[in-house]
């Protein structure tokens, strides 16, 4: 088992500080898998959500998966499994207008999706993903 640490498309130590004090890692590999934390909506290397809601955040949610993979051996076309947590489950339409523009040609991964009580900085959606890597580590 490795854990993977890496925040992707961050740049600056300074930056990185307030996503890598969190008491988890990102990613995990194990053997040719690769599990991803739950992902929010917030700007790479903080802890704020982007602004404008469901569209806006669960955008940024999957830039911030798709950068995790790709940091970490994998891509988009290598999820195989997702669990979606929204706030509000009426919101779901919405997740799904954006989520399903980051998988190719209706290669869709495997997915739950339910509704919480409540989510990590007010969030309105968490993602997590699991994947197979794609390099040869």
């Amino acid at each position: 088992m490795v854990a993977l640490c890496t925040l992707a498309g961050v740049g600056s130590a300074a930056i990185a500080d307030e996503q890598a004090s969190l008491p988890f890692s990102k990613a995990v590999r194990v053997g040719d898998m690769l599990y991803l934390s739950g992902e929010l909506g917030a700007k790479p290397g903080t802890m704020a959500l982007v602004p404008g809601g469901i569209g806006p955040e669960t955008r940024q949610t999957m830039d911030n998966i798709k950068a995790t993979l790709e940091a970490n051996g994998s891509d988009m076309d290598h999820v195989v499994k997702c669990l979606v947590m929204l706030a509000d489950i009426n919101e779901w339409a919405a997740m799904n207008d954006v989520y399903r523009t980051y998988f190719s040609d209706g290669k869709f991964p495997a997915r739950s999706a339910m509704g919480a009580s409540g989510l990590a900085l007010g969030a309105r959606v968490e993602i997590e993903c699991l994947a197979t890597v794609t390099d040869a580590q």
